[in-house]
């Protein structure tokens, strides 16, 4: 697959057109299909480390496309890095291969500014055992963590959080799968990751107030709307916004919680989007001394999962009146 290069992508879309015309956006290929003995790279996720070098994880899909615990696939979890601001890659290392037609996947990252601290979520499945056929109060899919204090060089082992993220009482909640994508750190300093879960569909967040020592579970995004795949953003005024891929229907959802991510009001309309994962981030803040509050989205127009645009918030995620096309 081709993960675009994250930074140039948000300079093209955010920064107003030269006197020659809109900035040019570059593709660099990251992860390409076939390499490092794989049929397949998908799910990426991209962090700034705190030296600044840029990290990009993704599945690496062993014999097909399919996805964890689907067609007897074998998913690992990989990095690369790069130092020259996404000019050039690293070679592959392999974080996790859990074993044969095991699964790695959905790899989920933020820094805690305070300590330096790489937090790295994902899920981690038996054989067999996909989102749909894990079966509940079982392991057969697990919600794993793990750490780097030296800027994704070096990882910890696994810690274990399936007990925070999903209700192991529950006799139909199956599965509680991460982002994929980012988590992030609110301005209090609070840790809170984007958690869906099946059966029913469902959307929540997980969240730590002591640099990830200990972890809870929020509730569930009201409304019996489901959604799967979300991403967070924090607003201007300390809320946190949940943008949330759609089950069914055009358009995402939005929910923002006022509580850093423990309860969430009734969630509105959102972007139109090919149900899929998006993005959205935080891109200036006047805060932070920028010129003025901008949010980023990223996802495909459609026709399908065609036409990737980005657009821009200059509103705290109310309208997105900026749009640039990424690729047809």
């Amino acid at each position: 697959m081709r993960m675009p290069l994250v930074a140039g992508l948000l300079l093209a879309a955010t920064l107003p057109p030269s006197a020659a015309g809109p900035l040019p956006i570059r593709h660099t290929d990251v992860f390409a299909a076939g390499a490092d003995g794989y049929h397949s790279y998908r799910i990426p996720a991209i962090e700034t480390a705190p030296d600044g070098s840029l990290l990009a994880f993704a599945e690496a899909r062993k014999y097909n496309r399919a996805d964890p615990g689907m067609e007897n696939n074998d998913i690992d979890l990989v990095l690369k890095r790069s130092t020259d601001g996404g000019a050039t890659w690293s070679s592959m290392t392999v974080i996790d291969d859990p074993g044969d037609r095991w699964s790695a996947a959905n790899p989920a990252t933020v820094v805690d500014r305070t300590n330096g601290r790489i937090w790295l979520l994902y899920l981690c499945s038996k054989p067999g055992r996909s989102t749909m056929t894990a079966r509940p109060g079982t392991d057969d899919m697990q919600f794993l963590a793990r750490t780097s204090d030296d800027n994704g060089t070096t990882w910890s082992s696994a810690t274990d959080l399936t007990g925070v993220a999903r209700d192991l009482a529950d006799p139909s909640w199956r599965a509680s799968v991460v982002g994929p994508g980012g988590a992030i750190q609110d301005r209090a300093g609070r840790l809170i990751a984007p958690v869906w879960k099946v059966d029913p569909y469902g959307v929540f967040a997980i969240f730590s107030e002591d640099h990830g020592r200990t972890w809870r579970r929020g509730n569930l995004v009201p409304g019996g709307r489901g959604g799967d795949e979300a991403q967070l953003v924090e607003l201007g005024a300390g809320r946190i916004l949940m943008d949330v891929r759609q089950n069914s229907g055009p358009h995402r959802w939005i929910a923002e919680s006022a509580d850093g991510g423990r309860t969430w009001a009734e969630p509105r309309p959102g972007q139109t989007a090919t149900p899929v994962s998006c993005a959205i981030e935080t891109y200036t803040r006047r805060s932070a001394g920028d010129d003025r509050d901008r949010l980023v989205w990223t996802g495909p127009k459609g026709p399908g999962r065609a036409h990737l645009v980005i657009r821009v918030s200059y509103d705290d995620g109310r309208t997105f009146p900026v749009e640039r096309t990424v690729r047809e």
